[in-house]
C-alpha cells in the first residue's frame, strides 16, 4: 500500500480511509471529498492537507496545484502545463508524449505489451487507441496495469484510453436475443441506423449506456461521433454518419455527445461516467470527389460544387458544440484527411489538419473552439502512391516528417493520431524555437498541454483511474443495456414495401407459415486492406426464423421466400489495373448490382493533383507521386463485387412463382432499387443490426417505425449529376405502389408513416 508523505496537521481531523481492494490497488474514501485510487506497486505516496488525502503524483512531497482535487479543472490543467514547461526540455518532452496518440492496440491479455510499454515509458505517450478486447475482465485488468505503469513515472499523468465505435450489431448478426440476456457488450444499429429512428432520445440513451460500458473497459475517450453530412451517397463511410440532412444530424450529434460526456448529478456535467467525445471529421468529410474516400490518395480531395461547406460546418457548431448538458461542447475534434479543395482564403490546398485557415482561423478563431484537436491517423507518414493506405500527408507530400509535425502544430492542432514516437514532435519544437523563439514555442506547447490535460482531469482519471474487474463484468453488456440496444435495432428497421399487407401484427394463434431461405456465397470487400473474401452462408440466420416460421430448403413447400441481401458493393473508385493499362486509374463507384457505364460522369474532374517529389523517410530515395490533371472516369464500366446477390434474388423469384418474396436488405449506403424492388413483395432495410431484429419486424412482433435517413436514387445518372456537398439533391426511386424512396420515407402496418418526426425533419 502507498505510504504517507505528510502527516495531518494537529488541528485537522482525518477525513479519509484507505482500503486495500486485494486487486492490486487501494481506494481512498473521504468525507465530502474525492474518491482516490492508486496502485500498491507504483511507488506513489499520499499527501494530507486539512484532513484530506491527495496523490503525490510527481513524488516531490508537496501538494502541487494539479494534485489538489479541490481546485477546478482549468486551474489544475494550467498549473500542470506551466509546471511542465518550467521543467525545461524534460517537461517539453513530457508534453510531446501527451501529443501522441497510439496506433491501434488490441488487448488480448492483461499484461501490457512490450511495444505499448515502450510508448508509455520511453515516449511518454498517454493516449492509447484500444481495438479488440478479449473480455471486460481482461480489459479492466489491462487498464489497471497501464495506469500503474504510468502512475509511477514523471508527473504521474494517467492514461486516457480511447476507442472507435465498438457497439455495432453487424458483427453479431446471427446472435439471438432474449429478454434478460447478457452479452459481451450492448449491440446497437450503426450511426446511420440510429439516424433511421429519427429520435435523438434514442441516440442520447445510446451515449449514456455505451459511455458506462466504455468506462468499465478503461476507455475515457470515444473517437466519435462521426457527424459528417453524408451528402454524397457513394462515400464508403455513410454508415457512420447521422444522414445527409443537417437538421437531423445536428440534433443527433448534440444528443450523442451529451449522452457520452454527461455524468448525471455532476455539478458541471463531468465525472467518472463521462467519456470525452472526439467529434469528427472537421469541417465535414462527406463531400469526397465522386464519393471517393481520403484514406487513399485517390480520394484526397473534398469538393464543393454547390458552395455548401457552411452547412457541413454548422452541424458541428450548432450540434456538437452546442450541448444541452453541462459539459458545453464536444471536448475534442478530429479533422478529416481531405484537402478541402479551393476553400482556404489563401488558396492553400492541404489536408485539413495542415490548414491554418481550417483550424486556427475557422475552428479556433471564428467558432471559438478551445478543446483538443487531434489529427486523423497516419497523416505525417509518406504516401508513395495514390493507392497507399494509412499514409495520408495530403498536400504536404514534399515536406519531411518533422516539417509536417511543425506545420500541424502551427495550424493549431494539439495531437497526432497514430504516432507513437515523440522524436518528430521534438524536432518540430526545435524548429519553432528557431523560427519564433523559445517563449513562443513554450507557450504553444503549454497551450496544447492544457487542452489535453483538461480532458484527462474532466474524466476524473487523475483521482480514480482504477477499475474493479468484477464490476466491469457486471456493467458491460448487462441485461438492461442489451435490451436497450436491441430495442434501438427494432426501431431502426425501415419497411419500404409491403404488398397486400403481408407484414402485419403477429398472431400467436395462427398456423405457422413456411419460409424458404436460399443460401449464397457471401463476398466481402475490406476497404482497409482491399481484400475480398468469400463464404457460403444462409441469407438469413435460420435459427432466428424458426421461432415464428417453419423453415424449408425446398421452395415448393414454402408459403413465401425470404432473401437476405447485402447492398451493392460498388468499389472504391480506383483500379491499379486501369492505370497499368494506360488509364488514369479512376473508376466509377456504383450503387447498383449490374454493369454500370459512367455515361453521365464529368468530362473534367473538379480537382486536379499536381503530384509531388520528396525523399522517402524510410528509404532515403526520391519518390514521385502521380500528376493527374483529370481524375474523370467518364465512359468506364464497373460491376458490383457482389452482383451475384441479384442473380440469387432472380432465381428465388423464379422458383417461388406467384408466391410472395420478401427481401431483407443490409444497407450501408443508398442504392438503386430498380433492379430489386420489382422482384420483391416486401422490402425491409436494416443498418448493421441482428437478423433477429429484422425477422421480428417481418413476423409482426414489432411494428416497423424506421424512416430512410438518406435519399435512394432513381438511377446512377442522378448520382453522377448530384453535387457532392449538397444533401437531398437527387431524383428518388418510385416503386410499383407509387411510393417515393425519399429522405424520411417509411411504412408501418397502416401505410406511409407521417408523425411528429416527419413533420419536424421532412420538408
Amino acid at each position: 500500500m502507498g505510504t504517507f508523505a505528510a502527516e495531518a496537521s494537529a488541528d485537522s481531523a482525518k477525513k479519509y480511509e484507505v482500503t486495500d481492494t486485494g486487486k492490486g490497488f487501494s481506494v481512498v474514501t473521504q468525507e465530502d471529498g474525492k474518491k482516490l485510487s492508486f496502485s500498491n506497486e507504483s511507488g506513489m505516496t499520499l499527501l494530507e492537507d486539512d484532513g484530506f488525502a491527495f496523490k503525490d503524483l510527481n513524488r516531490n512531497g508537496e501538494l502541487d496545484t494539479y494534485e489538489d482535487w479541490r481546485l477546478d479543472t482549468k486551474t489544475r490543467a494550467q498549473g500542470l502545463a506551466d509546471l511542465m514547461v518550467s521543467d525545461g526540455r524534460e517537461g517539453i518532452e513530457a508534453i510531446a508524449g501527451l501529443m501522441l496518440y497510439s496506433a491501434h492496440t488490441a488487448v488480448e491479455e492483461e499484461a501490457v505489451a512490450e511495444n505499448t510499454e515502450e510508448a508509455l515509458i520511453d515516449n511518454n505517450l498517454r493516449h492509447v487507441l484500444v481495438t479488440t478486447v478479449a473480455s471486460p475482465e481482461i480489459a479492466a485488468k489491462w487498464s489497471n496495469n497501464v495506469q500503474a505503469m504510468v502512475e509511477g513515472v514523471g508527473y504521474g499523468i494517467p492514461a486516457n484510453n480511447s476507442s472507435d465505435p465498438r457497439n455495432s450489431a453487424s458483427s453479431s448478426m446471427a446472435l439471438e436475443y432474449n429478454i434478460g440476456n447478457t452479452g459481451d457488450i450492448s449491440l446497437w444499429p450503426s450511426m446511420i441506423g440510429l439516424a433511421a429512428t429519427f429520435d435523438p432520445e434514442i441516440v442520447k440513451q445510446h451515449g449514456e449506456i455505451v459511455s458506462k460500458e466504455y468506462r468499465a473497459l478503461g476507455i475515457a475517450t470515444a473517437l466519435s461521433p462521426q457527424v459528417d453530412l453524408s451528402t454524397d451517397p457513394r462515400w464508403s463511410r455513410v454508415n457512420g454518419t447521422f444522414s445527409e440532412n443537417s437538421a437531423l444530424s445536428t440534433d443527433m450529434a448534440r444528443a450523442y455527445v451529451d449522452g457520452f460526456q454527461t455524468t448525471e448529478g455532476s455539478e458541471n456535467g463531468w465525472g467518472n461516467e463521462s467519456v470525452n467525445a472526439m467529434v469528427k471529421h472537421w469541417p465535414g468529410g462527406g463531400s469526397g470527389e465522386s464519393g471517393r474516400d481520403a484514406h487513399y490518395g485517390f480520394g484526397k480531395f473534398a469538393v464543393y460544387p454547390g458552395n455548401n461547406i457552411q452547412e457541413h460546418i454548422d452541424v458541428f457548431v450548432n450540434g456538437a458544440f452546442n450541448l444541452e448538458g453541462g459539459t458545453g461542447m464536444a471536448s475534442a475534434v478530429m479533422p478529416y484527411y481531405t484537402i478541402s479543395y479551393e476553400q482556404s482564403e489563401n488558396g492553400e490546398n492541404v489536408g485539413n489538419s495542415y490548414s491554418n485557415y481550417m483550424i486556427n482561423e475557422l475552428l479556433r478563431g471564428k467558432y471559438n473552439y478551445d478543446g483538443v484537436v487531434c489529427t486523423d491517423w497516419g497523416i505525417t507518414k509518406d504516401a508513395p502512391h495514390d493507392n497507399s493506405f494509412g499514409t495520408t500527408p495530403w498536400g504536404v507530400e514534399d515536406l519531411t516528417v518533422a516539417e509536417r509535425h511543425y506545420k500541424i502544430l502551427m495550424s493549431g492542432v494539439d495531437q497526432f493520431g497514430g504516432n507513437n514516437d515523440k522524436g518528430p514532435i521534438m524536432e518540430a519544437y526545435d524548429m519553432m524555437v528557431e523560427e519564433h523563439g523559445q517563449v513562443f514555442a513554450d507557450a504553444r506547447f503549454a497551450e496544447s498541454a492544457r487542452r489535453l490535460l483538461t480532458n484527462i482531469f474532466n474524466a476524473g482519471l487523475f483521482e480514480d483511474p482504477y477499475l474493479d474487474p468484477d464490476q466491469s463484468v457486471e456493467i458491460v453488456g448487462n441485461a438492461d443495456f442489451m435490451e436497450a440496444g436491441y430495442n434501438a435495432q427494432l426501431k431502426s428497421v425501415v419497411m419500404l414495401k409491403n404488398e397486400n399487407n403481408f407484414v402485419k401484427k403477429y398472431d400467436k394463434s395462427a398456423e405457422k407459415m413456411t419460409v424458404y431461405v436460399p443460401e449464397y456465397t457471401y463476398v466481402s470487400y475490406n476497404r482497409w486492406t482491399k481484400e475480398t473474401t468469400e463464404e457460403t452462408r444462409s441469407t438469413v440466420t435460420k435459427s432466428v426464423l424458426e421461432k415464428y416460421y417453419n423453415v424449408t430448403d425446398n421452395p415448393e413447400e414454402a408459403d413465401f421466400a425470404l432473401v437476405g441481401m447485402e447492398a451493392p458493393q460498388g468499389g472504391m473508385g480506383y483500379s491499379e489495373e486501369d492505370k497499368a493499362a494506360g488509364g488514369n486509374g479512376y473508376l466509377p463507384i456504383t450503387l447498383q448490382y449490374g454493369e454500370y457505364t459512367a455515361e453521365y460522369a464529368r468530362e473534367q474532374s473538379l480537382a486536379s493533383d499536381p503530384g509531388a517529389e520528396f525523399i522517402s523517410s524510410e528509404t532515403g530515395e526520391v519518390v514521385y507521386t502521380d500528376d493527374v490533371d483529370n481524375r474523370s472516369y467518364k465512359g468506364k464500366t464497373v460491376t458490383a463485387a457482389n452482383a451475384d446477390m441479384l442473380d440469387l434474388l432472380k432465381e428465388t423469384k423464379e422458383a417461388m412463382g406467384d408466391k410472395p418474396v420478401a427481401v431483407y436488405m443490409r444497407v450501408s449506403n443508398p442504392m438503386v432499387w430498380s433492379e430489386v424492388e420489382p422482384l420483391a413483395d416486401v422490402i425491409l432495410v436494416g443498418y448493421s443490426i441482428t437478423d433477429q431484429a429484422a425477422v421480428e419486424i417481418l413476423a409482426g412482433v414489432t411494428e416497423p417505425s424506421g424512416l430512410l435517413p438518406n435519399q435512394q436514387p432513381i438511377d446512377m445518372k442522378t448520382v453522377e449529376e448530384q453535387f457532392e456537398d449538397v444533401g437531398q439533391d437527387m431524383e428518388c426511386y418510385v416503386d410499383e405502389a407509387g411510393n417515393t424512396y425519399d429522405f424520411g420515407f417509411g411504412l408501418n402496418w397502416s401505410g406511409q408513416i407521417q408523425d411528429e418526426r416527419t413533420e419536424k425533419y421532412v420538408k
